[in-house]
């Protein structure tokens, strides 16, 4: 079996939620953990920024993560932020459609701002589904 590719993860606790950073990679070897990382730091009803700004690529198994995580904080009645999504990650999303979906920001100031600002809540995605 290959080896994992390489993923940090980091998380900050806010005043109402979490900030969590990743840089490096997401693939089929590690989107799971990404996933459980983030998913035992979520707090209900608290915003969930999530820091991709270091990530330099993602495929559709990271994706999928970004689909399950947002609508989790849909369920539970929390935002979902992106932040400094850029390269591939961000063309992954604008051509699946998520792009239009998600609350993404320019980097982790504006999308902590946002997030303890707006008591806005992550909205479920059917994908598919017609604009």
């Amino acid at each position: 079996m290959s080896a994992a590719s390489p993923l940090t993860l980091g998380s900050h606790t806010l005043d109402e939620g979490v900030l969590i950073t990743a840089s490096g990679e997401v693939d089929i070897t590690n989107a799971a953990r990404l996933e459980t990382y983030v998913r035992r730091r979520m707090l209900s009803g608290r915003p969930v920024v999530l820091d991709l700004t270091l990530l330099t690529f993602m495929d559709s198994n990271g994706l999928r993560v970004i689909e399950r995580l947002h609508a989790a904080c849909a369920e539970t009645g929390s935002s979902f932020h992106l932040a400094g999504v850029r390269g591939i990650p961000a063309r992954l999303l604008q051509i699946t459609g998520l792009w239009d979906v998600l609350d993404i920001h320019a980097g982790a100031a504006d999308a902590v701002s946002a997030a303890q600002t707006g008591p806005l809540t992550a909205q479920p995605w059917v994908s598919g589904a017609a604009n």
